[in-house]
C-alpha cells in the first residue's frame, strides 16, 4: 500500500487592502486549508473569499485560530490563560464554520497559528483548553497538532481525531520542537532541501535537527506556509516529488 500525507497550507491571511500570501496559486496542490479567522489575519471578506476558493478546489477546510494580534501576526507570545485561550479558539471556529455553512460546507479540522500553536505545544495547559474549546464546538473535528507534541497528546486524550503534523520549510530542534523564527536556519528557502526533508519524514519516519541528531515523527499531514517566498515554487515542487514516489495527498481521513 502507497504512503498518504495530506498537505495543508496557511492561508486566507489578507486583510482589508493588505495582501498575504498566493491563496489562489497554491489551491490547486494542496488538500487541506488553514484559514485565518480575523484575529491574527484575515477578515470576513477575506474568510468567505478563501473559503470559496477552496471549495471550487475541493480542499478541505480548516479554521486557524490566532492570537488578537494583527500588527504582530500572531507571531509574538502573548501572557493568556487557558480561559482566554478556549475563548478565543471557540469563538474564531464558530465564525468559519459559520462562513463555511453559509456555503453549504462544513469544517474539517482545526490547527493553531503561530505563537498560539508554538505555545500550546509545549504547555499541556494551554493545549488543554485550545483542545476542549474544538471538542465542545464540534467534537468531529480533525485536530491538526505538531507531531508528538504534547499538543498532540493531551488533544488524543480528550478525544479528538489527531493528525500529527510535519513542515515541509522549517528546521528542527533536538526537542522535536520547531526553530524559533528569530534565530539562524529556521525557514528551509531551498527547494531541494525540503523535498529531502519531506520525502525522509514521510517514508522513514525521521527527521534531521538542527544540533544533528534525528526526531523520529509519524506524520498524518505536511505543511507548506503560504506566506513564505517562493511559496507556490514549493507547493510544486513537494506535489511532483511526492508523486514521483508514488506517494498519495489527501486530506486526512478522505479516501
Amino acid at each position: 500500500m502507497n504512503p498518504v500525507i495530506d498537505l495543508n497550507c496557511d492561508m486566507g491571511e489578507s486583510f482589508g487592502a493588505w495582501r498575504m500570501g498566493q491563496d489562489e496559486a497554491i489551491l490547486p496542490f494542496v488538500s487541506s486549508a488553514n484559514i485565518a479567522c480575523g484575529f491574527h489575519a484575515g477578515d470576513p471578506a477575506t474568510m468567505r473569499k478563501t473559503v470559496a476558493a477552496a471549495i471550487r478546489h475541493g480542499v478541505a477546510l480548516g479554521a486557524h485560530p490566532g492570537l488578537p494580534d494583527l500588527q504582530g501576526f500572531g507571531r509574538r507570545n502573548m501572557d493568556i490563560s487557558p480561559e482566554s485561550a478556549y475563548d478565543m479558539v471557540v469563538v474564531q471556529v464558530g465564525a468559519l464554520a459559520g462562513v463555511a455553512a453559509s456555503q453549504g460546507a462544513r469544517l474539517h479540522h482545526v490547527k493553531a497559528h503561530g505563537a498560539l500553536y508554538n505555545m500550546a505545544s509545549a504547555k499541556r495547559e494551554l493545549a488543554e483548553a485550545i483542545a476542549r474549546a474544538v471538542y465542545d464546538v464540534d467534537k468531529s473535528l480533525v485536530f491538526y497538532a505538531l507531531a508528538s507534541s504534547v499538543q498532540a497528546e493531551v488533544a488524543r486524550r480528550i478525544g479528538l481525531t489527531v493528525a500529527q503534523e510535519v513542515f515541509a520549510d522549517r528546521s528542527y530542534q533536538q526537542d522535536g520542537s520547531l526553530t524559533p523564527r528569530k534565530l539562524p536556519n529556521a525557514m528551509i528557502t531551498d527547494p531541494d532541501a525540503s523535498i529531502r526533508q519531506v520525502l525522509r519524514m514521510v517514508q522513514e519516519g525521521k527527521v534531521a535537527t538542527l544540533q544533528g541528531g534525528d526526531v523520529e515523527v509519524r506524520p498524518d499531514t505536511l505543511c507548506i506556509h503560504g506566506d513564505q517566498p517562493g511559496a507556490v515554487v514549493f507547493a510544486q515542487a513537494i506535489r511532483k516529488a511526492l508523486a514521483q514516489e508514488n506517494i498519495s495527498v489527501r486530506a486526512v481521513g478522505a479516501r
